[in-house]
């Protein structure tokens, strides 16, 4: 019932920068918790980071902190990943999510992911 499609994807060597979208279908997108995530080759799937259904309150992973972004625009139904400093170690596809906020961390919705590949 909400489908979401990435963006923003592609090549930058380290310590550039690269901004994800997330575009999201429907009409209650305000409702939903949106999560950042991505999977390495080789490598299971990582939580990123995550913005509440407002966009007044992010959490992120270790590994980001400091480095990425996460804002919302719930006019355009969009979510984005500011991402500055980039590593090789944060190659890997890019998927967005949505939870609905009644249930935060239940993931329902996901994107068909992005590819960030930062070379050293």
């Amino acid at each position: 019932q909400v489908q979401l499609v990435e963006s923003g994807g592609g090549l930058v060597q380290a310590g550039g920068s690269l901004r994800l979208s997330c575009a999201a279908s429907g009409r209650t997108f305000s409702s939903y918790t949106m999560g950042w995530f991505r999977q390495a080759p080789g490598k299971e799937r990582d939580f990123v980071a995550t913005i509440s259904s407002s966009g007044d309150s992010t959490y992120y992973a270790d590994s980001v902190k400091g480095r990425f972004t996460a804002s919302r625009d719930n006019a355009k139904n969009t979510v984005y990943l500011q991402m500055n400093s980039l590593k090789p170690e944060d190659t890997a596809v890019y998927y967005c999510a949505a939870a609905h906020y009644t249930t935060p961390r239940m993931y329902a919705y996901w994107g068909q992911g992005t590819q960030v590949t930062v070379s050293s």
